[in-house]
């Protein structure tokens, strides 16, 4: 479960957000839509512990994280989210295969060389496992991202325009699998977006 209250983050006098306050229960999906300078990616990046608010406090599993050190954060990052970011971002050197397993090597945890061909399967990346990730095209980069971020069976995942570089069929398979990822290992899922073709596809929704 994930929680926010009261969150604020100013990048300067000119620049400052005020968000809404959010719940989201585990095996639950909640949508955030925002148009382009509205804070998405700020309320996402603050939510993943990438950001410290200037005020406010948010809650992953009943644990209030206000007060916690940079060392703290790290560690829920690895462990507990699953961060898929609007930008790829990979370890050049390493094959597609590699990049996936690296999440699992950060926190700790088994390298599941079955369950990343699982995850490429269900997101249509398999046959290029074995490619380096510059040789995909963007949107079979983000599709690697996801499968990245559901590695280690976080307690909440966040996906930051998960979407934006699909067409409608891949769309739907991909929220159809972080969803069904998300139920089956009891995580809270947060969307963020400006894609409106996720509006009918979340129940529970807030407005930026």
């Amino acid at each position: 479960m994930i929680t926010s209250k009261n969150l604020q983050f100013s990048y300067s006098p000119q620049k400052q957000f005020r968000f809404p306050d959010i719940k989201c229960d585990d095996k639950e999906a909640l949508l955030i839509l925002g148009q382009s300078g509205r804070g998405k990616t700020t309320f996402l990046h603050l939510l993943a512990l990438l950001l410290t608010p200037d005020s406010g406090n948010i809650h992953i599993g009943g644990k209030d994280l206000s007060g916690s050190s940079s060392s703290e954060r790290t560690n829920i990052r690895a462990k507990s989210l699953g961060i898929i970011y609007q930008r790829a971002h990979f370890v050049s050197a390493l094959s597609v295969l590699d990049n996936i397993l690296l999440s699992s090597y950060l926190a700790g945890n088994k390298q599941d060389k079955e369950k990343a061909a699982y995850l490429a399967e269900q997101l249509g990346f398999a046959d290029h496992l074995h490619k380096k990730t510059t040789q995909l095209s963007q949107g079979e980069q983000q599709r690697v991202s996801i499968a990245r971020a559901l590695m280690n069976n976080p307690n909440v995942i966040l996906a930051d325009e998960p979407t934006s570089s699909l067409d409608d069929n891949n769309c739907q398979k991909v929220i159809e699998l972080l969803k069904k990822q998300a139920f089956s290992i009891g995580a809270s899922l947060v969307v963020v977006t400006h894609d409106q073709r996720l509006k009918d596809e979340f129940p529970n929704q807030v407005f930026l």
